[in-house]
């Protein structure tokens, strides 16, 4: 059964149940009220008659019924009683509004409390049918029962008083009910439209799925509704934040985060991309957007955010593959101007000049090739240097690997990401001190395996680095360059080696120019394998 069926027929049927069981309960009470009334009435009336001069004189007659009978008649026309009843002190009728049954005994069986001396109203069925009945004791002068006084109300009449108002109760109830019916398909409307027509089943699956995203996602996400209330926190946004998890619906988003700009978001209605802000130490980049309901009124905010660094690490991969490329077509090109140059000389039939290029250009891609296949058999580091190889010969920059290297026992756990990281930016920072050289363009590289440690040292011909900058140059953001978005490559390159358990050092060429870095990684263990603490790529220097 759907949910807006569900909800109809429980609001339909409580509804019923209370107008019904009010409807009933307000009967009960006016038909009670009547009842009392009309007893009282009674009771009062035959007090009266029982305490007329007339009435007690007349028992000291012969014919006490001549005397009492026009008497209590009138009465009760006046009165609209359904009966006036007197009985001497046995029980007999002197007086009733039936002629025949005037000598004979009171029925009703009610009277034993009367000849007690009591006033009494009762409930009973007499000659005339049941009734309401208000019954005194009539005293004479020496304080001596001699009769009693019986003054009732038929029931039924009762009752067909009461039905005039228990039909309009009735209606008033249907009335009631048929309204509550259509409330109560309004209000199961709204509330399928509110849940988008969902059933709770779904509604279930979908909240368990939202918080599976939400672990999932290793951004940071906050959402608050236009109050600016917290409505919704994921792990990964506890942890950027450098907070331990807990519930944080309902707590303000200033008390948490003063600075924060969501607040404006809401009332800009107005999204904010890729805004840097600081938690602690931490750079982040945060995505903010308005939440809009179905009249498109902001409802609230989100706020997505990752580590500056998990960027900037994107960023060098798609680097590192993009000056792949590079290097491959710079190597296509290169050898495509060859081909041509020994396309013409063959033309020019000049044969000896085309074989003397063609030897020189395979000895030296055979031996550079040949090398990197010996002593550098890791596909991943030899596909980066060949791709940074033909980059440097693309710019005119001659790029040495020298021939002691050797990185052939490179142990499984060190992380060739890392590796790629660290000598990639270190080549392309070389490649950019040197470019601006005229004279000597030259970067020299060294690898090494041997003992317990790996070294990587690439020095560069460059314009150097300052000693007054010291170890600055690995902060993130330190740049000596112009332009944006700059001063990550070597605090990319720091934390790498930091991860690996390494350490970096730099300082300048013996001729006091250019630079030379050494990077040193022990092959015992690999340090810090957690990829949530990765920084971006970016040239510094």
């Amino acid at each position: 059964m759907r949910l807006q069926t569900k909800l109809m027929l429980l609001i339909c049927t409580l509804l019923s149940i209370v107008i019904i069981g009010l409807s009933w309960t307000f009967h009960a009470m006016w038909m009670s009220t009547m009842k009392t009334q009309a007893g009282e009435e009674a009771l009062r009336l035959a007090k009266v008659i029982a305490n007329m001069d007339q009435v007690k004189q007349a028992f000291q007659k012969d014919n006490p019924t001549a005397i009492i009978l026009p008497l209590v008649e009138q009465i009760r026309l006046q009165t609209e009683a359904e009966f006036i009843v007197v009985g001497d002190e046995h029980g007999i009728r002197v007086a009733h509004p039936v002629a025949d049954r005037i000598g004979k005994p009171m029925m009703g069986g009610d009277n034993d409390a009367v000849f007690r001396g009591e006033a009494i109203v009762s409930e009973a069925i007499g000659s005339l049918g049941a009734s309401l009945r208000g019954k005194a004791p009539i005293f004479d002068d020496n304080n001596r029962i001699i009769g009693v006084v019986s003054v009732g109300f038929l029931k039924k009449d009762i009752k067909e008083e009461v039905l005039p108002y228990q039909l309009s109760i009735s209606g008033l109830a249907a009335l009631a009910i048929l309204l509550g019916v259509g409330g109560a398909v309004i209000i199961t409307k709204n509330v399928k439209k509110s849940i988008h027509g969902l059933e709770p089943v779904e509604i279930g699956r979908l909240y368990q799925e939202k918080k599976t995203l939400l672990e999932s996602i290793r951004e940071g996400i906050i959402a608050i509704n236009e109050k600016g209330y917290i409505t919704t926190m994921n792990p990964a946004a506890f942890e950027l934040m450098g907070l331990q998890p807990q519930d944080m619906t309902g707590v303000p988003i200033t008390t948490l985060f003063p600075q924060t700009t969501l607040m404006e978001v809401i009332e800009s209605k107005c999204s904010q991309y890729d805004v840097e802000f600081t938690i602690g130490d931490r750079s982040l980049v945060a995505s903010r957007v308005p939440i809009f309901n179905s009249r498109n009124q902001v409802i609230g905010a989100v706020s997505s955010f990752r580590n500056k660094s998990d960027m900037f690490i994107l960023t060098e991969q798609l680097s590192q593959l993009r000056n792949y490329a590079d290097g491959l077509r710079s190597q296509t090109h290169e050898f495509s101007n060859k081909l041509h140059l020994i396309a013409g000389l063959i033309q020019l039939e000049s044969y000896a000049e085309a074989l003397d290029l063609i030897a020189k250009e395979s000895n030296m891609h055979q031996n550079f090739m040949h090398f990197m296949m010996e002593e550098i058999p890791d596909h991943i580091v030899a596909g980066l240097l060949i791709g940074k190889f033909n980059r440097a010969h693309e710019v005119n920059v001659e790029l040495q690997v020298d021939a002691a290297s050797s990185f052939k026992n490179v142990p499984e756990h060190v992380d060739r990401n890392k590796l790629v990281t660290i000598i990639g930016n270190l080549i392309d920072n070389a490649l950019e001190a040197v470019h601006q050289m005229e004279q000597e363009r030259l970067i020299r590289i060294f690898l090494s395996d041997t003992g317990n440690e790996l070294m990587i040292e690439v020095e560069d011909s460059g314009i150097g680095i300052p000693t007054a900058y010291g170890d600055s140059i690995f902060n993130l953001g330190f740049t000596t360059k112009i332009g944006e978005h700059r001063g990550f490559g070597l605090s990319l390159v720091k934390q790498a080696v930091e991860q690996l358990g390494g350490m970096i050092h730099c300082h300048a060429r013996e001729e006091g120019s250019g630079a030379v870095f050494v990077v040193i990684i022990p092959k015992e263990s690999s340090m810090g394998e957690s990829e949530g603490d990765h920084n971006d790529s970016s040239t510094n220097r």
